[in-house]
């Protein structure tokens, strides 16, 4: 009687090749990661400045005597024309700089981007140093000094990252710009997030000292830059 000998799984395949394994046995392709609307991210950022853009608009009226709003806003500080600049250019900062994070915007209109960088950086200057002026030449005798320290470490650091992000994007490191400037925006938004830190604050621990608005203030700028460390990781 003849022996049909039946190959084993572990001999050599005729062809000198082994066959691949079967489909079912390979591994599945990743999953692409959704990404949110393109537009969910620039209004998030422009909701959060209503605050204190609305509130900078009050108080240039109020400065012009178009409206009068008693004590409500407290004293303006001096000098006026460095709060105006502030004002100003913090709104031309909050609202063109939430549009760069369009990802629409700056990949089908790359000549915007650029020219609607051209004036936010400045703008973002402007807010940063005269925001620093402010700190330093309207102090008065009961203001709060910790206050003032964090406002003049946060402006110089806000001017540093918008020299950085432009200096790199004359290099043409993209990259690094990207970094820096989502950093100096992260700094600059500062005061949408206060407005609701503090308001929360105020709301579970009463009224707040000088001490503990000024940690509010500080843990709403760590906030900022922590998020905007995640952003800049995960692009």
């Amino acid at each position: 009687m003849t022996t049909i000998e039946v190959p084993s799984q572990d001999r050599q395949h005729p062809s000198g090749v082994r066959p691949s394994a079967p489909p079912a046995a390979r591994r599945a392709p990743s999953r692409k990661r959704r990404r949110a609307p393109e537009w969910v991210l620039p209004t998030g950022l422009i909701l959060l400045s209503l605050v204190p853009m609305v509130a900078g608009s009050v108080r240039l009226a109020s400065l012009s005597g178009t409206v009068d709003t008693g004590d409500a806003l407290g004293p303006a500080p001096a000098p006026t024309a460095a709060l105006v600049a502030h004002i100003v250019s913090v709104t031309v900062y909050m609202l063109l700089g939430a549009l760069q994070f369009h990802r629409g915007l700056r990949r089908r209109r790359p000549r915007w981007h650029r020219v609607a960088g051209r004036v936010t950086a400045p703008a973002g200057l402007v807010a940063a140093l005269s925001g620093v002026w402010l700190a330093v030449a309207a102090v008065g005798p009961h203001d709060n000094g910790p206050m003032i320290g964090l406002r003049v470490v946060v402006g110089l650091a806000m001017a540093t990252s918008l020299v950085l992000g432009v200096r790199t994007v004359l290099r043409r490191d993209l990259r690094a710009h990207r970094a820096w400037m989502v950093r100096a925006y992260a700094l600059g938004q500062g005061a949408g997030t206060q407005a609701v830190v503090l308001t929360v604050g105020a709301a579970v621990l009463g009224e707040l000292g000088g001490l503990t608005e000024a940690v509010l203030f500080a843990a709403s700028w760590g906030l900022n830059l922590a998020i905007g460390e995640w952003a800049i990781r995960r692009w």
